[in-house]
């Protein structure tokens, strides 16, 4: 939970330093009515909204083959965090990506292609598959910009279930010191 709350915070941080771009609506990010127990599940979804309209706004940034590539990488590391991928899981990755706006400056069938690649490698062979994915993350160091959106991408799939797996935490560690970036900027 204080891990959500970290990001949370640093996520606020960074929205008003980007000028609240993003806001819409009356009452936006403000918690609902006091419903018991749902606020984490509240809480996380708002944190996977923010990623999503940060990654939205530097969306014509993201538009290089080392992006593209480095988060389908990141995709598979986290569908594959626990050393396994249900067909169903999958699936659901799959869907997250080819939805994701940012993802859309790319055709989907190449992001379906890269993405199944890397799972297919993890699946066969965990430790050489991780090994290939965080060589084609670490691609995208060269742009601190996308090398954050990767992580950010990474964040977004993995909290789209509403739990953060400490596999899933793990994965996202290795591909920010990867990036050379602070996993401590995204709370893990």
């Amino acid at each position: 939970m204080a891990m959500w709350d970290k990001i949370k915070d640093q996520a606020k941080t960074f929205q008003q330093s980007q000028g609240n771009r993003g806001a819409s609506g009356p009452g936006h990010g403000m918690p609902g009515p006091g419903r018991s127990g749902s606020s984490s599940g509240g809480s996380k979804a708002q944190l996977i909204g923010l990623f999503k309209s940060q990654l939205a706004s530097v969306k014509t940034e993201l538009k290089s083959g080392a992006y593209r590539d480095a988060s389908m990488a990141m995709c598979a590391l986290v569908a594959a965090a626990d050393g396994q991928v249900e067909p169903a899981e999958r699936q659901r990755v799959e869907e997250l990506i080819v939805t994701n706006e940012v993802l859309q400056n790319f055709p989907a069938d190449q992001l379906r292609k890269l993405f199944n690649q890397h799972v297919d490698r993890l699946v066969g062979n965990f430790e050489l598959g991780k090994s290939e994915a965080l060589q084609v993350i670490a691609k995208a160091a060269k742009k601190p910009a996308e090398a954050r959106a990767v992580i950010q991408t990474g964040m977004v799939i993995a909290g789209a279930d509403g739990v953060f797996e400490p596999s899933e935490q793990y994965a996202i560690r290795e591909a920010c010191t990867a990036l050379g970036v602070s996993p401590s900027e995204f709370g893990v």
